[in-house]
């Protein structure tokens, strides 16, 4: 009986642990979306993600804690893994495209509004001002006013210029900015 006791702490302790990580997760990300410029509905659904990952490792955590077989919760566990990992390995998938939309959301100095070249090739560039950043896909306006829609992964893999004012600057794959003109 007293060995009930203790679980039902632990388990308190690991549900309080899981919402006060779960309020500050929300709170960083309703502070990303301010500061970026962000629509709302992309942060809704950034929030969704991580909420149910943070549910998964949770209650992960209490199955071990009352008992569920170790060997069982590891087969589950790995196969969470695995397809974390295609998301971010698999250049065209699904889970690729939300995976980039969380990296773009807190770690991409692009922005609604911003006039960008997505550097294709040596010698060809697409051109327009974002209007758009989904939880799959951002879409741009070229200087022809026509709308073209890009995945996410797009914006990990390939060189984005950012104009603003006079100044042009570079971002790179690894995140690296430098200003090319001012």
């Amino acid at each position: 009986m007293e060995l009930n006791y203790i679980k039902l702490i632990e388990t308190g302790v690991v549900l309080a642990v899981f919402f006060v990580v779960r309020y500050v997760v929300t709170r960083i990300i309703d502070r990303t979306l301010k500061e970026r410029l962000i629509q709302e509905s992309r942060g809704i659904s950034i929030k969704k993600v991580v909420r149910i990952t943070l549910l998964v490792i949770c209650i992960a955590i209490v199955f071990l804690i009352w008992g569920v077989d170790q060997s069982d919760l590891a087969l589950f566990i790995g196969s969470v893994v695995t397809i974390t990992g295609v998301a971010f390995f698999a250049q065209w998938s699904l889970l690729s495209n939300i995976t980039s939309s969380i990296i773009l959301f807190f770690n991409h100095p692009i922005k609604l509004n911003d006039q960008i070249i997505i550097m294709e090739g040596k010698d060809y560039a697409i051109e327009g001002r974002v209007i758009n950043i989904g939880l799959f896909f951002i879409t741009i306006q070229t200087n022809d006013a026509e709308d073209l829609t890009l995945p996410n992964n797009v914006f990990i893999l390939k060189t984005i210029k950012k104009r603003s004012n006079n100044r042009t600057t570079t971002t790179s794959i690894d995140g690296e900015q430098v200003i090319e003109n001012e």
